[in-house]
């Protein structure tokens, strides 16, 4: 009997110290050093930023009770280092901003969620007499009726100047569709709410936001300009770019008025504490702040969030920031009480994945291994001038191979062949509702267009260029044939 008890004394100990080994490295990673995690969030960071010809960067980590890590990379045009410190434009990230400034007055009784715009706007008189009936929680959740088509947001010209000037635009617009029906998004929405707390709290804009958000909640490098020249004005923020066959071109950013929808500036220090308080602040009531993080009623976009939630189930809220020669992503997991942030100097671009290095990073909070995908932005645009360079030699190739025949060639065979020839003209020229319909709707300057598609839009005109030269060769070669009797 006593060897019995002896050998399951032994057996429950070694099962034990096998549980015991199969736990050890979740609770290693749990408890890793900082000093070992923040040095694998900087490789990465400097391995991803070179794999997409990124040359400055910001990144703001928030952590259970605390700013984990708030940190500048790359380098000013002039050489100077970006830090923590260092303002960059969030783009659209300033839509959650806007969305609490709102619910702030409406805590206190001054704007009522469910109300119509107009009735705080009384001398409105629009032709589309929907526009009488979007409320506040229309333009919050973007389901006012309005969209790019009916109303230009970046193709406006000229641009707002001042908020004041921003209800004209409910005077003669159509709607695209009922308010609270479908769900567009677009700015014009943020910039009627920002006209409205500054309507209601009887301060600019950018002063209540100082005053009732940023001062607060400590965020003191944070500040809201009016229109992107003011970014282009101040020298403290690093020079925005756009990629293009391989090449980081410096850019500043075209002439938009982004009060309320994108007109924040901001560090990594004060987008750690931002992301702190969306579950440990207190500048809203615990029912207003559900409201605040939750979907919208049709689809995740709430108010200045996509709520939604992560692979575990654990509830997230997230946007994402895009100017030509800037972009920004965020997202806070508010189970996990932890917030990654990070802002770039260069913009939306066909072959950066932005999103990846926010994923990238919660791997290595996690204590997983981050990926650096193959489609990242060096990879594709060296595919892109390989494509160039084949277009090229194809066309000369083509062009000899074309004057060595086609004594056979007919008046059918020439449009057929001057049809092919036109794809990528037509391609060209399709570009802007190409854009459109896979934006979701949202009309693109072409200086946006040209950014974004840089390298395919200079492989398009050279592949064009080249079907031109091919096209006069066939076409003497036509009129020769008909001369000589062979048409």
């Amino acid at each position: 009997m006593l060897k019995l008890r002896k050998r399951m004394y032994i057996t429950i100990s070694c099962l034990l110290l096998l549980f015991t080994m199969w736990g050890t490295p979740v609770s290693a990673n749990a408890a890793r050093d900082r000093t070992e995690v923040l040095q694998e969030i900087d490789e990465y960071m400097n391995r991803t930023m070179k794999a997409n010809h990124i040359k400055a960067a910001s990144l703001a980590i928030a952590n259970n009770d605390e700013v984990f890590y708030a940190k500048g990379y790359g380098t000013f045009a002039d050489g100077q280092s970006v830090t923590g410190d260092t303002p960059f434009p969030i783009a659209s990230l300033s839509k959650s901003f806007t969305a609490l400034a709102v619910l702030q007055l409406a805590e206190k009784g001054m704007i009522d969620l469910d109300a119509t715009y107009a009735s705080y706007f009384p001398e409105l008189s629009p032709q589309d007499p929907r526009v009488l009936d979007i409320t506040i929680r229309h333009l919050l959740n973007q389901t006012s009726g309005l969209n790019d088509k009916v109303n230009p947001d970046m193709t406006r010209n000229p641009q707002f100047q001042s908020l004041n000037e921003t209800n004209r635009l409910l005077t003669k617009v159509q709607l695209a569709h009922n308010p609270g029906t479908a769900y567009s998004y677009h700015n014009p929405n943020y910039v009627l709410l920002a006209n409205l707390v500054e309507s209601v709290s009887g301060e600019f804009f950018s002063d209540y936001l100082k005053k009732h958000i940023f001062e607060p909640l400590g965020m003191n490098h944070t500040f809201s300009i009016t229109t992107t020249q003011q970014i282009h004005d101040n020298k403290t923020i690093p020079l925005g770019h756009y990629l293009s066959l391989g090449r980081s071109i410096g850019q500043s950013e075209p002439l938009w008025f982004i009060d309320g929808p994108a007109g924040i500036v901001s560090t990594a220090e004060d987008m750690s504490l931002w992301m702190l308080a969306q579950y440990h602040g207190s500048l809203l009531s615990p029912a207003l702040m559900k409201q605040y993080h939750k979907p919208g009623a049709i689809g995740p976009y709430g108010m200045g969030w996509l709520a939604d939630q992560d692979e575990s189930g654990g509830r997230t809220i997230s946007h994402s920031g895009i100017f030509w020669t800037y972009k920004s992503e965020e997202i806070v997991y508010l189970d996990d009480q932890m917030g990654i942030a990070v802002m770039f100097n260069s913009g939306l671009s066909a072959f950066v994945n932005y999103s990846a290095f926010i994923d990238g990073i919660a791997n290595i909070m996690r204590g997983e291994k981050p990926t650096i995908s193959f489609l990242n932005g060096r990879n594709m645009e060296t595919i892109m001038i390989a494509l160039i360079l084949a277009t090229l030699i194809w066309g000369v190739h083509a062009y000899f191979r074309i004057r060595r025949r086609n004594k056979r060639l007919t008046f059918s065979k020439l449009i057929l062949i001057t049809v092919g020839r036109l794809i990528p003209v037509l391609v060209l020229l399709s570009l802007s509702p190409l854009v459109t319909f896979i934006g979701g709707g949202r009309v693109l300057p072409w200086f946006g267009i040209w950014t974004t598609l840089s390298s395919p839009i200079i492989w398009l005109v050279v592949w064009s260029l080249v079907n031109f030269l091919h096209l006069a060769c066939y076409y003497y070669i036509y009129v020769e044939n008909k001369k000589n009797g062979y048409a």
